[in-house]
């Protein structure tokens, strides 16, 4: 009996809290509030449309901020999993991880899509049901 009650769309907010589903794991709160600050967002933006390995003296000018507070915001959005650094001699480089991001926000995308009761595919297969 509990087999097949795994497998049902919970009626109320309260039973799906209850529950894990796929979508728990996918909405991470450290990506959204990296990219929730409009510093971080301009410096991501920045390094997005530049498409190669940065120095923070390279990054600072796109937002205005001083260069402590920008390697301080790029260590934040490097934990959250937005960007990855390296060192090269005394000069620390970073850059977009963009496949790996476009890949999170690609199985979070069809996780919301399949929920959707409209889309009639909410059921036994559906993204936030368990099995």
């Amino acid at each position: 009996m509990m087999a097949q009650m795994s497998n049902k769309v919970p009626r109320t907010p309260r039973q799906a809290a209850r529950r894990r589903f796929p979508i728990d794991r996918l909405l991470e709160p450290e990506l959204f509030k990296a990219l929730g600050d409009p510093t971080r967002a301009r410096i991501f933006a920045c390094l997005c449309k530049c498409s190669r390995d940065c120095a923070v003296t390279e990054i600072a000018p796109c937002c205005e901020v001083d260069l402590s507070v920008v390697s301080r915001h790029l260590s934040m959005m490097e934990r959250s999993g937005l960007v990855e650094s390296r060192r090269e001699g005394r000069t620390v480089l970073y850059r977009v991880r963009y496949g790996e991001l476009a890949a999170r926000f690609r199985a979070l995308g069809d996780a919301i899509e399949g929920c959707d009761p409209g889309a009639g595919s909410c059921g036994s297969s559906c993204a936030c049901v368990d099995g």
